[in-house]
């Protein structure tokens, strides 16, 4: 008996020195890198290409890329990153050749899109989508908007304004569960848009919808979505813009999920971002006004198959505001403009410059009522019918005090 105690001690102790010797490798090593694949893609760069391209990166490269204080994809600060996975910042994707990809090959750029694997090796981290199953035609058209001429990808000669740091969950993750995909062998076709629910799956995959969507970012599974955990039953721990916790809602035609939405509330919700009940919904969710209504029958009519998962799934609760704060900043909290824009105005979409946008309180009223039709294709909801009329004084009061606010920081630097 003593003898099988100690071979059990022996093993224990082996087990436990291996245990901490692979996680120190893993601590100094970080995030592995491998042989990048070498690819020839030949795009011919046309404007129906380009225009589908800024499209799919309006919905997938442009909110993470896109630095406020640059106006271009230089990359800035992802506050929507789960602490737990430490500090990231995405990157210059400008066509400058020496900080963005401007010296890249279409094929290294389509590598990396496909399999997470930059031409320099470095395994791109979990939290920047890959698509394995975009078509080429989709893929080549992304391509086809970074080498345009568009304002956003115009060569900036900026790295992004700090460092990322990947936690150690992070690192050891991309060692045991996130790996590299394999690039694809064969061509991959878009489905025909007749097809409702082939082409709503193609759209809700490729734009991501099951990876915040389904349980949680470990259990994703990238080459076979469906056999992500809890696919698309929400409760997937997010971040908004002022660090605080969203969870992803239940997109499954559940009473818990859907059940009781039709297919022009899910239309308005996901072109919009305004719900059934007008209330708005939550960063990271962003309108997606891109999509076509006839893109999103086709998301809402693929949701309406996939099997249903019982998981209901608390609202986002506003923060408190402390007694005594004047009524504007406790409006912008009540109503959630801080999930998108921050804690000081900047966030996604940048309101400290509304001032100088819209000089005049009934013009910066007017915007936030009605947004797109002062900028077609804004992410930025429209108000109006849901913010109440005697608040919009006192919440565009606070809106100007986070403008000054940022002018004076800015002249005193």
């Amino acid at each position: 008996m003593k003898k099988v105690l100690k071979l059990l001690g022996y093993s224990v102790l082996v087990i436990i020195f291996t245990a901490a010797s692979f996680a120190g490798y893993v601590a100094i090593s970080g995030i592995p890198t491998y042989t990048p694949g070498k690819v020839n893609l030949k795009i011919d760069v046309t404007p129906v290409k380009v225009e589908r391209g800024r499209k799919y990166a309006s919905m997938l490269c442009i909110t993470c890329h896109l630095d406020p204080s640059t106006g271009k994809l230089t990359g800035k600060r992802l506050a929507d990153v789960p602490p737990s996975f430490g500090v990231s910042y995405s990157k210059n994707i400008t066509r400058d050749p020496i900080y963005g990809v401007g010296a890249w090959t279409n094929g290294e750029i389509a590598y990396l899109l496909r399999t997470g694997i930059t031409r320099t090796g470095r395994y791109a981290p979990p939290w920047m989508p890959k698509f394995p199953h975009m078509s080429d035609e989709d893929l080549g058209s992304v391509i086809s908007f970074l080498r345009s001429d568009d304002p956003l990808t115009a060569p900036a000669a900026v790295n992004p304004p700090g460092i990322s740091k990947p936690s150690f969950l992070t690192k050891l993750l991309t060692h045991v569960v996130f790996k590299p995909l394999p690039y694809p062998t064969a061509p991959i076709l878009t489905p025909a848009a007749t097809d409702q629910v082939a082409y709503g799956r193609y759209l809700s995959v490729n734009l991501g919808c099951f990876a915040c969507h389904s349980a949680n970012f470990r259990s994703n599974n990238e080459l076979e979505p469906e056999k992500s955990a809890g696919y698309m039953g929400g409760g997937n721990p997010l971040q908004d813009e002022s660090g605080q916790l969203v969870l992803s809602a239940n997109l499954t035609p559940d009473p818990s999920g859907l059940a009781q939405w039709n297919e022009s509330d899910f239309t308005r919700a996901l072109r919009t971002g305004i719900r059934p009940d007008h209330t708005v919904l939550s960063y990271p969710m962003s309108p997606a006004p891109e999509l076509t209504n006839a893109d999103a029958h086709a998301i809402y009519a693929y949701l309406r198959t996939v099997p249903k998962i019982h998981n209901v799934v608390a609202r986002t609760e506003r923060p408190a505001v402390a007694a005594g704060t004047n009524q504007g900043k406790t409006l912008y909290y009540h109503y959630g403009c801080n999930s998108c824009h921050g804690d000081s105005g900047s966030g996604v979409g940048d309101l400290r410059h509304a001032t100088q946008d819209y000089p005049t309180d009934p013009q910066l009223e007017a915007f936030i009522r009605h947004a797109s039709s002062f900028k077609p294709g804004t992410k930025m909801p429209e108000w109006n019918g849901i913010i109440g009329e005697s608040e919009y004084t006192p919440l565009i009061g606070y809106i100007r005090e986070l403008g000054r606010t940022a002018a004076s920081s800015e002249s005193s630097q």
